[in-house]
């Protein structure tokens, strides 16, 4: 099955609802990257929630999502647009540990908790907007819903999970957003806080193969309805136009050290890990420019 994202409303149309799943997607970031198991959840459920973030832009607008908490995995860097289109990376993918007292991988462990989780939304804007939080759990999905409430006052429920296979390829990925709307109602919140304390893991259900819709239903019940559906993929922008100007922005003893001791230039995009080899004729030019 191809990964998607459905949106909805539920609980009388008092909270809103996304539900996705990025198995395919992760999985090709995994590779991409060479990541171990601890290090493939975090990027995986990161990459998730973005998509969840682009999802409630519009156009050509776009997310950038950095998680820096000072774990021995590094940075978190992903980015998504309004159209289902995600993109990450992990600063150390190598990085690994024993499963944690609960029989999971120990995401928390591996992003720590001393730094914070940013949100830099691209909406067509002189500036970009900007939103950040102090991490409070390093297992992600908490921090998210910490991020909704505090920077986007907006109570959510937040749950991701990634399973990963004993060949370090992503057996399942996915993720589960209710929030509340700004008209609802003091029952909808209280049912909202019961149905997330009751709730069994995102792992659980992703491993049971219940799809984006099935998710829903078995927390929310018949209480809800759909509204659209959008695909959900892998997707870098680099190009080598874009390499080139990044050389560019460069001073001209750099370029011209490339061109005398390299003959060229090679770049290696940090998302995807394409290499792109710039000539040295097109090094010249640059410095003509």
């Amino acid at each position: 099955m191809a990964d998607k994202l459905i949106r909805g409303l539920g609980l009388n149309d008092e909270v809103r609802i996304f539900s996705l799943d990025t198995t395919d997607t992760v999985n090709e970031a995994v590779n991409r990257h060479k990541a171990y198991p601890t290090a493939a959840a975090a990027l995986g459920r990161t990459m998730t929630a973005t998509v969840v973030l682009g999802a409630m832009l519009k156009g050509k607008d776009k997310v950038t999502v950095t998680v820096e908490g000072g774990g021995p995995i590094g940075a978190i860097v992903t980015d998504a647009d309004a159209n289902g289109h995600v993109r990450g990376y992990v600063q150390h993918p190598d990085v690994h540990f024993d499963l944690n007292a609960q029989g999971k991988l120990d995401v928390s462990r591996a992003v720590g908790t001393n730094g914070y989780l940013r949100v830099a939304k691209d909406i067509g804007l002189k500036d970009n907007f900007v939103g950040s939080v102090e991490l409070i759990s390093g297992e992600l999905g908490e921090d998210f819903s910490y991020y909704f409430y505090h920077s986007e006052q907006v109570p959510s429920i937040v749950a991701l999970g990634v399973l990963v296979n004993p060949d370090n390829t992503v057996k399942a990925a996915g993720g589960l957003v209710i929030q509340v709307l700004p008209a609802a109602s003091e029952e909808t919140i209280t049912c909202l806080e019961k149905i997330a304390s009751e709730m069994r893991p995102i792992s659980q259900m992703i491993d049971d193969n219940l799809t984006p819709e099935q998710i829903v239903d078995e927390v929310l019940g018949d209480s809800w309805r759909k509204l659209d559906e959008m695909p959900v993929e892998f997707e870098c922008t680099c190009s080598k136009e874009r390499f080139i100007n990044a050389i560019a922005s460069l001073e001209k003893n750099e370029i011209k050290q490339m061109i005398e001791e390299d003959g060229g230039a090679e770049a290696v995009c940090n998302f995807c890990r394409n290499d792109v080899w710039i000539e040295k004729e097109e090094l010249e030019a640059l410095l003509e420019e």
